[in-house]
């Protein structure tokens, strides 16, 4: 009898923002997602990474500056880079919990590519903030490269596009992993987000919703759950009200309700209920868990957290 197969997708809480920060994170992450290897669940983790891409875009602009010789590091590059210092102590982490625990599997993290449309419309609408603040002369400068800038506070931003995830490249090798009952750790902070050229991939300058790119994971994984794990023990209706209103379940049906009324907050919430959304589909057997991190035991066992299905 296979076992049952599990995306879990970390949030900013899992991971922290600074080296230090994401070591010391890392480590309690390990204990939350040992818990359910040790239950007896095949693990696909996906992750965010909001701080650390932001960092590092930041860097290498700044090298850049200082040797102009150099060209800019391209969105797609550090996307990359991000996706390989987490997963380093990621796989590190979980490997060592494992091994005080008496478990031995390997962990390991797969440069993933994401490929996305590029007639989406987020890349008219571009939203995502990304990088330094910028003199008004170095965003003049970005504008005619061809990038979007955007007024931030004293200075102005760079923005970039969201688009929705299509197809993960190395999905095939995520799969004979998972098959093989070895921890993988995939599409972290959304996947590197390529276009489909012929027989080319080219990085494209976005970034993709993590939570939505673990949901497409699920799917062409074809696990039996998403577990989205926050900030929060369940999802709320009416969030940081006088009549907030946890939820012990939800219906894909309501769900879709919510989101058209614009109950759910872009940007936070609302990419977690679509992802679920999307994963369950019409499936009646499939569903999807969001909770927090040092929650994940509990929920696992119905005790918290909000479980979405049919």
């Amino acid at each position: 009898m296979r076992k049952k197969r599990i995306v879990i997708a970390l949030g900013h809480e899992a991971l922290g923002t600074t080296l230090p920060d994401q070591k010391t994170a890392a480590r309690k992450t390990a204990k939350a997602v040992a818990d359910l290897i040790e239950a007896d669940y095949q693990v696909v983790i996906s992750h965010s990474n909001g701080p650390q891409v932001g960092m590092i875009h930041t860097a290498m602009s700044e090298f850049c500056k200082l040797y102009p010789e150099y060209t800019a590091t391209p969105m797609s590059v550090c996307s990359a880079m991000s996706q390989g210092y987490i997963g380093y102590d990621l796989q590190n982490e979980i490997r060592t919990e494992l091994l005080n625990r008496g478990i031995y599997k390997t962990v390991s993290t797969i440069l993933t590519q994401v490929c996305v449309d590029p007639y989406d419309e987020a890349f008219y609408h571009p939203s995502k903030v990304i990088g330094r603040v910028l003199t008004k002369e170095e965003s003049e400068a970005e504008e005619k490269k061809g990038n979007h800038v955007a007024e931030a506070g004293t200075g102005y931003r760079r923005i970039i596009a969201a688009p929705k995830p299509m197809d993960i490249v190395e999905i095939d090798a995520v799969r004979v992993l998972s098959d093989a009952d070895q921890v993988v750790i995939a599409c972290g902070g959304g996947g590197i987000p390529v276009l489909m050229q012929a027989n080319k991939l080219k990085g494209a300058s976005a970034v993709i919703e993590k939570d939505l790119a673990a949901g497409k994971l699920a799917e062409l994984l074809d696990a039996d759950m998403l577990v989205i794990l926050t900030g929060e023990d369940k999802v709320c209706l009416h969030y940081n009200t006088a009549e907030e209103q946890p939820l012990d379940t939800l219906t894909t049906a309501q769900a879709r309700e919510y989101i058209e009324s614009g109950e759910f907050e872009e940007g936070t919430i609302l990419p977690k209920i679509q992802a679920a959304v999307d994963f369950i589909g019409d499936s009646a057997v499939k569903t999807a868990l969001i909770t927090r991190l040092d929650k994940t035991r509990e929920a696992m066992s119905g005790k918290t957290g909000t479980i979405i299905h049919k």
